[in-house]
């Protein structure tokens, strides 16, 4: 990531009050897709002041925005990250809850294919794995 959440925000004109700067900041840290629970409960450890409403009105924000991306993966709660130029797929472990990002040209080839036999040129598209991981022999 090139930017930071503030930075962009700065950047796209959304104002940086203290506890919104905090939760940029946090949310720019993390290497997860934490939804606003785990969000607040990491910025409550900076600032105890911090609101779980504030927490949800900063996201919306950052969300409308432009900011961050908001991802409702199956059998949870919304969970967010960066909005970010390059694109990535995403698979999710239905058991931990671990979400891995990857790309993987086969696939995005595979993708255009599909779209081009329907008579479709691909503009855009989400992909959303979801497995248990294997055990280890």
């Amino acid at each position: 990531m090139s930017d930071t959440i503030e930075q962009k925000c700065l950047s796209k004109g959304v104002k940086l009050t203290d506890q919104r700067r905090i939760i940029a900041k946090v949310m720019s840290e993390s290497s997860d897709h934490p939804n606003v629970d785990e969000l607040y409960n990491r910025v409550s450890k900076i600032d105890s002041k911090i609101s779980i409403a504030t927490v949800y009105r900063t996201v919306k924000l950052f969300e409308e925005s432009g900011i961050l991306t908001k991802h409702e993966f199956k059998g949870g709660k919304a969970r967010y990250e960066e909005l970010n130029e390059g694109h990535h797929d995403h698979l999710i472990d239905v058991k931990s809850g671990e979400i891995i990002e990857f790309v993987d040209e086969e696939i995005e080839k595979l993708q255009k294919k599909v779209a081009e036999k329907y008579g479709y040129n691909l503009v855009d598209h989400k992909l959303e794995l979801y497995g248990i991981k294997k055990k280890s022999q």
